[in-house]
């Protein structure tokens, strides 16, 4: 008899992936007031995976649980969650605005806590925001737990109490073989997360969304790095035409590049 899942996914709101950031005035971050934001495209990614866990009927799923650590607007992108198919939210209520967004091993000790709180045996996360790409937490919180890990998984398959992952690496794919419990984090090939439809959307609006701090955690929320100054990316000089491969050469020659 395979093990009953308790999946916990966490979800992070960021700026949407089709708006072009802007560095703020005071040049310590991007710009986010008034700028569109949406659910991280690879926390998407988990939510599908995780519904779609539970319709293949390959393993019993007891609960999805959806988590997001952020300012109350997070709690757009939890309702987006339950749309898509998650049983319950939990927010962690965080003022970015005063202190700035999380750091990685932050966000790692709110998800061991909430997983020891919750028993959650399966947890599935993006690899990364498109905010920071730090590609960290994922793999803090294996550390944490002691649980073993998949990252940049591509398929997921469970046989009984195996749990098989595929996984984009350089050159190539591996396939990494293990068992509950464990961390998988999710890239782009895994799935296609589907549009929540209107009655989903409805019907999240009834489903439990509880709400923590971080204190009530017991999680400490001192930064330990502070951001000195952000800058935009020098303009790109326009390219040159050679009419031939002489002509490329001594461009290269010329600009010291060989």
């Amino acid at each position: 008899m395979s093990t009953s899942l308790r999946i916990l996914v966490p979800v992070k709101r960021v700026i949407d992936y089709a708006i072009k950031p802007r560095v703020n005035k005071t040049r310590t971050g991007v710009e986010t007031q008034g700028v569109k934001h949406s659910m991280n495209p690879f926390d998407e990614l988990s939510i599908e995976e995780a519904v779609r866990i539970r319709e293949r009927k390959t393993a019993p799923v007891t609960e999805i649980l959806a988590l997001s650590a952020g300012p109350p607007k997070s709690a757009d992108i939890l309702r987006t969650a339950m749309a898509m198919g998650a049983d319950r939210s939990l927010l962690i209520a965080v003022d970015t605005d005063k202190d700035g967004d999380l750091e990685p091993l932050q966000v790692a000790k709110i998800l061991q806590k909430v997983v020891e709180k919750e028993d959650s045996n399966l947890v599935i996360l993006g690899k990364q925001s498109i905010d920071d790409d730090a590609n960290q937490t994922g793999q803090m919180l294996a550390g944490l737990l002691g649980w073993g890990q998949a990252t940049q998984a591509s398929k997921v398959d469970f046989e009984g109490e195996e749990v098989t992952v595929v996984r984009e690496v350089d050159g190539g794919v591996e396939t990494l073989r293990t068992r509950l419990p464990m961390v998988i984090t999710t890239d782009l090939r895994l799935n296609e997360p589907r549009y929540a439809s209107l009655p989903n959307i409805m019907k999240a609006k009834k489903k439990k969304m509880d709400k923590m701090t971080m204190g009530e955690l017991g999680v400490d929320e001192g930064r330990r790095m502070k951001i000195v100054k952000v800058e935009e990316p020098p303009p790109r000089k326009g390219g040159g035409k050679v009419e031939d491969v002489d002509g490329m050469i001594a461009k290269l020659k010329e600009l010291g590049a060989i």
